[in-house]
């Protein structure tokens, strides 16, 4: 585990060199975070408690979606355009003879480059956020551990989505259009564009049944204290419960992809 640890710490590291690029992202959220925030508020003037959600807890549903796009790469990137790169390129059959775990070695990084996300573009954007509208900010500190808690279970659950992703790549050689249809899904089954909460009928239920509703609107819920007791656990299970299956699902696609291995020219 020490291994893992280090490739954690250096996947972090990786990330916190892009200052320029960090800069440029905070800047980007932050403006994208009042242009939502501003449509928000239109709607919760026409419908108040939309989707359950008062004014306040919509407007802090809004900020936290900005700090979880990059932290949970809803959008792919991360590990995902290298590991693709190196399946196009036959490299990862070199990464297959190392003593570690292919899935471990990337989930590892990639907790490592969400935790510098959350920290490096998620809070300034909410600090900005902060001195011009009335958000939600818990004052137990419980809820915030039980926040960061399903944060990382998001985490997890994003990786083991984009990695099954990727692995089509081993038959595809370039999954650059599979990316954006899993990129297009993860927007608007997470709930980063409306509360999940939102959606009507059977397709509100699909939606918070589906495994992207775990990247944004679990973790959302938590913060908002929407869950209490028995109704924590729950949604702690329901996060658990996908990215235990999601990882399995990840590992056996990959003892198939590693028979399917092509270098490209010979």
């Amino acid at each position: 585990m020490r291994l893992y640890g280090a490739v954690a710490v250096s996947g972090f590291r990786r990330y916190a060199t892009y200052r320029a690029a960090t800069a440029a992202g905070v800047f980007t959220n932050t403006v994208f975070g009042f242009i939502l925030a501003y449509t928000y508020i239109a709607l919760w003037e026409q419908k108040p408690h939309l989707g359950g959600y008062d004014l306040a807890q919509a407007l802090t549903y809004v900020w936290l979606g900005q700090a979880l796009l990059m932290t949970m790469a809803m959008m792919g990137g991360g590990f995902q355009d290298e590991l693709n790169e190196r399946i196009r390129t036959g490299d990862v059959a070199i990464d297959l003879y190392r003593p570690a775990d292919l899935q471990l070695w990337w989930l590892a990084g990639d907790l490592g480059r969400a935790a510098f996300h959350l920290l490096g573009r998620g809070i300034a954007p909410m600090l900005a956020a902060a001195l011009v509208f009335d958000l939600v900010l818990p004052a137990n500190p419980l809820t915030w551990a039980a926040f960061l808690l399903s944060v990382v279970l998001g985490v997890v659950v994003s990786f083991a989505i984009r990695y099954l992703v990727v692995l089509t790549a081993s038959w595809l050689l370039d999954g650059g259009g599979v990316f954006q249809i899993a990129g297009l899904a993860s927007l608007f089954f997470s709930g980063m564009l409306l509360p999940l909460t939102v959606f009507p009928g059977g397709l509100g239920e699909l939606a918070r049944a589906l495994p992207w509703s775990a990247l944004m609107q679990v973790p959302a819920d938590v913060y908002l204290g929407t869950y209490a007791g028995w109704g924590l656990l729950e949604a702690y299970g329901f996060q658990a419960g996908w990215a235990v299956a999601l990882l399995l699902a990840g590992r056996a696609l990959q003892s198939v992809a590693t028979r399917k291995v092509v270098v490209q020219g010979g």
